[in-house]
């Protein structure tokens, strides 16, 4: 199965695409996906979908994972993120892909071992965990995570176990 993970941003969005198969994960690719912020917010949502699109398009993903919203002190930026957001999901909904969701802290917990990890941490497990791969930056390090989460939670047999455990 191939998975593309996303951590949205409205100035960069990271992605991560990943392969999973009989247990094993093997990086594909990862990079950035960047709007201007001098461009109005339509123009900046716009530049996203396509260079998301692209990445759909290039990788031809199975499923994809992006990481949830979470509510920070500044209303705007949470908004701004949300937005970014939302696009990413109308891209991935357009392309065709069931699409996981997972909170930061899971993330984190499944590819770190703690739910607070530093973003040091969560690249250097990354790398550990995909051989060979060197991340766009920590966005994009951020989107492996999540690709790696829902590989081991959000895939058919990921689905299986969670409801073998009642969760």
């Amino acid at each position: 199965m191939r998975i593309l993970g996303i951590d949205p941003g409205l100035r960069t969005l990271g992605w991560g695409v990943i392969e999973s198969q009989n247990g094993r994960l093997r990086h594909v690719a990862n990079g950035l996906c960047k709007s201007q912020a001098s461009d109005d917010l339509a123009a900046r949502l716009l530049s996203l979908h396509r260079q998301l699109d692209r990445v759909i398009g290039d990788f031809a993903p199975d499923e994809a994972a992006i990481e949830q919203t979470f509510v920070n002190k500044d209303g705007v930026a949470t908004l701004k993120l949300g937005q970014a957001r939302g696009a990413a999901l109308l891209t991935l909904a357009q392309g065709g892909l069931r699409i996981g969701e997972y909170a930061p802290n899971r993330v984190k917990k499944t590819v770190v071992g703690v739910g607070h990890a530093a973003k040091e941490q969560v690249i250097h497990m990354v790398k550990l965990q995909l051989p060979g791969c060197e991340p766009a930056g920590p966005d994009a390090a951020d989107a492996l995570a999540i690709a790696i989460c829902h590989a081991y939670y959000g895939g058919t047999h990921g689905a299986m176990r969670l409801r073998e455990v009642g969760a």
